[in-house]
């Protein structure tokens, strides 16, 4: 399996798995927390069938790449990205982000710059900040961040099931049906990864800042964001990044949850595509 060594730990290298496939103009996915890059397999294959060249990598201590201890910060984050997309000497590359992957998309290239990044696109993402401050009033309490750390540690798997078969997915919503196999491979691709990541990620998804970050981008950025999202709630997210940055569009949704990169898949596959082309 492909990997880009990225640093040591303890004496061992810290190594990035990621997926290239095909050929063509480069679309680089990065996941949600604490998914992995199948989580964009919808998107994957289907790009793939329209000629571009699709990347997808599995975040430090997630999926197939190394458990480390450390480093599980944006900062980190951004830079693993780097590594990657200078091993595979990208040009003219899009950037798409899914939640916690979007803050990564958006810390990348504020600290990095753009050379070779034609567009970005960020989904149900955790920018510009989740957590509540006196200057982040629609932000949730930081108690609500602490009560998910307390859960993961005391039954990740457990922790790991519910997630996706009540909020992620909305099918905690009337009406909707659960779909079990969509819950098992969140479960998953959850529990590849590894526990301290994890705890530690959601520090780093909830309490890091992208306000100045997405003030420094110039490329052109698609927000895709659905009004009924239960992770990240639209107002506090959506439309607040799309006005911070230089060049972004905003595509609200009504009634699509969180985990709509798989849920809606076609819907945001045409939407992505026609933003890529346009």
């Amino acid at each position: 399996m492909p990997y880009v060594t990225v640093g040591k730990e303890n004496g061992a290298n810290i190594d990035i798995y990621y997926k290239d496939w095909g050929s063509g103009q480069p679309i680089v996915f990065s996941h949600g927390w604490p998914l992995s890059a199948d989580d964009w397999d919808p998107q994957m294959l289907f790009f793939l069938s329209k000629g571009f060249r699709v990347i997808a990598t599995d975040r430090r201590g997630h999926g197939r790449s190394t458990q480390t201890g450390g480093g599980h910060d944006m900062d980190h984050y951004a830079d693993d990205l780097k590594a990657v997309t200078d091993h595979l000497n990208l040009k003219d590359a899009i950037h798409v982000g899914h939640s916690t992957g979007g803050g990564q998309v958006v810390r990348y290239l504020a600290r990095h710059g753009d050379k070779g990044v034609a567009k970005a696109a960020i989904i149900s993402a955790v920018p510009p900040l989740m957590v509540k401050t006196p200057n982040n009033a629609l932000g949730a309490p930081k108690s609500v961040f602490d009560d998910l750390q307390a859960q993961l540690a005391a039954n990740r798997a457990r922790f790991y099931y519910d997630l996706p078969a009540g909020p992620f997915y909305g099918f905690n919503r009337p009406g909707v049906k659960t779909i079990e196999p969509v819950v098992w491979n969140w479960w998953r691709q959850g529990m590849m990864g590894g526990a301290k990541a994890h705890y530690d990620g959601i520090v780093a998804f909830s309490q890091t800042d992208f306000t100045e970050d997405l003030k420094k981008i110039s490329v052109p950025v698609l927000v895709m964001h659905s009004e009924d999202d239960q992770i990240v709630p639209y107002q506090a997210a959506g439309p607040l990044s799309a006005k911070l940055l230089n060049n972004g569009t905003l595509k609200s949704y009504k009634d699509y949850p969180h985990g709509m990169i798989t849920t809606q898949a076609d819907v945001i596959n045409a939407d992505l595509l026609a933003f890529i082309k346009s």
